[in-house]
């Protein structure tokens, strides 16, 4: 009797020392992002006589004209859900002169982004119809405040300019759902500035 019970004892301290034995990867589990469904991406014209263009913008965002002055406009798309707005500001130019300081202008507020950037995809839209031209900036990076840039112009008579931010410190890895939807939303108001005959 004595003689199984050692033999108990023997394998259930071994089964016991197996099952504890030590593995070396104590690291810690790295902190997950909070997941986030994006609704359905939906959008309305907008079509006021305060603006000498119509764009379509999402039903998501709240359109308010902040200033409305003859020759310049200023324009909130502000995204209540997400606490975020995209800064429009329209200009009434005439000739190729006003047109590239208004270019030059946008690349200025473009850059003061950049020691925060990681890389910037440019982009160009043409289209001749409608006469629009249009570039627009994704900047990539974690810490950067603005993540999306673009301007629209006929060259001759409009220029409106477009930047994204969010109300919050940037984080863009884990707001990269968030910042994809509304980097979409202003890609779709891009291509859909109409300018008013």
């Amino acid at each position: 009797m004595k003689r199984i019970t050692l033999i108990a004892c023997t394998l259930l301290l071994t089964a016991l020392a197996s099952s504890c034995h030590r593995r070396n990867d104590y690291s810690p589990k790295p902190e997950a992002y909070l997941r986030l469904d994006m609704p359905k991406q939906d959008y309305r014209k907008v079509d006021t006589l305060a603006l000498p263009f119509t764009f379509d913008a999402s039903t998501e965002a709240e359109v308010r004209i902040k200033k409305d002055q003859p020759r310049e406009k200023y324009i909130d798309l502000y995204y209540p859900r997400y606490h975020a707005t995209a800064f429009l500001t329209y200009k009434a130019i005439q000739g190729s002169h006003e047109w590239q300081a208004q270019v030059d202008t946008s690349y200025k507020f473009l850059t003061q982004h950049f020691n925060f950037s990681s890389g910037v995809d440019e982009k160009q839209y043409v289209d001749p119809t409608n006469n629009i031209i249009a570039f627009t900036y994704q900047l990539k990076g974690s810490k950067v405040a603005s993540t999306y840039q673009f301007w629209v112009s006929d060259s001759t008579h409009h220029f409106l300019r477009g930047a994204l931010f969010l109300d919050q410190a940037p984080n863009n890895d884990s707001l990269a759902p968030v910042l994809d939807y509304l980097q979409r939303d202003l890609r779709h108001l891009v291509e859909s500035v109409r300018w008013r005959p």
